[in-house]
């Protein structure tokens, strides 16, 4: 066979399989969820297997399915944990007296106001803070309206979501109780002779990525403490106080943007149901001060400590991957940038090492 048939026939191979992940992109997508779920499961289950009952040692069967039972109650736990309070809050919305919280801001809004007026010499006219403010809260009235078509709209979601649960379920039970069975599925949709490349490389991504979630779960979990014992401290009731705590640990995952929506939600959980003789700035300072001070905290302390090793990039080089798979693929992108880019970079280090930028961005892993 000549070499140009040999470069057709790969050529059609390939679009062959891309056309058929494309097709079945909902089965893929199972797929590589259960992978993670089975590398974030990974060090539970070799725990476990490991233990002994009696004089029997546990089976790994038994290993992988208590490790599933327990994902399913984390991710279970938080949704019940965190479903009844943001409906809660959007119901208290509605009661809310919002030209009464316009005027709690109103004198230090009014501060700011002169101060840029006199400093960029702007008449009245041109510059208004309070007008602007006025006009994207009041649209807020239509949120409850809003959140009822939502859930009206829930139960058309409920059987593909039970589906998905299933058979994520499912997979990721047997990625965990057959450990090789993820390499065996990948190594053997390439030709043999490139299989203990692909065998190295999948070590490498396992380890990598191991490393990359025990930090994320680490990170977000001290962060969840220190903003909930913060807002403890200034007062706030116990319950505000974790949810707060829970939504900034969970959403500081997102790179960048990910601090910013945990700051707007948890000044959205807090303010909301607030009594009318309590300074609305008041609140909204102790919640925006403690959360801030958390990421001073994961800036300057937990991220140099817990992700020392865990892009081993140069920063410039992880905020241009991150802009990229945001304008790609939104907030997911974003999410699974690091991972992705850090699997990106295995791979092309094990079958394009021979091209300098490959050399280059890849040196460190």
């Amino acid at each position: 066979m000549s070499k140009l048939a040999k470069y057709i026939i790969g050529t059609a191979v390939t679009a062959i399989v891309l056309f058929l992940v494309w097709y079945f992109s909902n089965v893929v997508a199972y797929i590589l969820i259960a992978a993670v779920l089975a590398i974030i499961g990974k060090p539970l289950t070799d725990f476990l297997a490991g233990l002994h009952i009696g004089k029997t040692k546990m089976p790994q069967w038994m290993a992988a399915l208590i490790t599933l039972l327990t994902i399913w109650i984390v991710i279970v736990g938080l949704f019940f944990l965190f479903v009844p309070i943001l409906f809660e809050k959007a119901s208290e919305l509605s009661t809310m007296n919002l030209p009464q919280i316009i005027n709690s801001f109103r004198e230090p809004l009014s501060a700011v106001e002169q101060f840029v007026e006199k400093t960029l010499a702007l008449r009245e006219d041109q510059f208004n803070i309070m007008e602007s403010i006025t006009n994207q809260i009041n649209p807020l009235d239509k949120v409850v309206g809003f959140l009822n078509r939502l859930l009206s709209s829930i139960v058309s979601v409920v059987s593909n979501t039970l589906i998905a649960a299933f058979s994520i379920s499912f997979i990721t039970f047997f990625f965990l109780k057959e450990s090789n069975l993820f390499y065996d599925m990948v190594i053997v949709m390439f030709p043999k002779k490139y299989e203990e490349n692909i065998s190295r490389a999948l070590n490498s991504t396992t380890q990598l990525l191991i490393r990359y979630f025990t930090g994320i779960v680490a990170e977000s979990s001290i962060m969840t403490v220190i903003v909930s014992v913060g807002l403890l401290i200034w007062g706030f009731g116990i319950q505000n106080a974790l949810i707060i705590g829970l939504f900034v640990g969970i959403l500081n995952v997102i790179p960048y943007i990910g601090p910013i929506i945990g700051i707007a939600i948890g000044l959205f959980i807090g303010l909301v149901g607030v009594s009318p003789d309590v300074s609305f700035l008041s609140v909204a300072l102790k919640i925006a001060g403690t959360i801030l001070f958390a990421q001073g905290i994961d800036n300057f302390v937990l991220q140099p400590v817990l992700y020392s090793n865990r892009a081993k990039a140069h920063p410039l080089e992880i905020f241009l991957v991150i802009l990229i798979a945001g304008s790609i693929a939104g907030i997911w992108g974003m999410l699974l940038a690091i991972p992705s880019y850090n699997v990106i970079r295995v791979f092309a280090k094990e079958f394009f090492n021979n091209f300098r930028v490959v050399q280059k961005l890849t040196q460190k892993i």
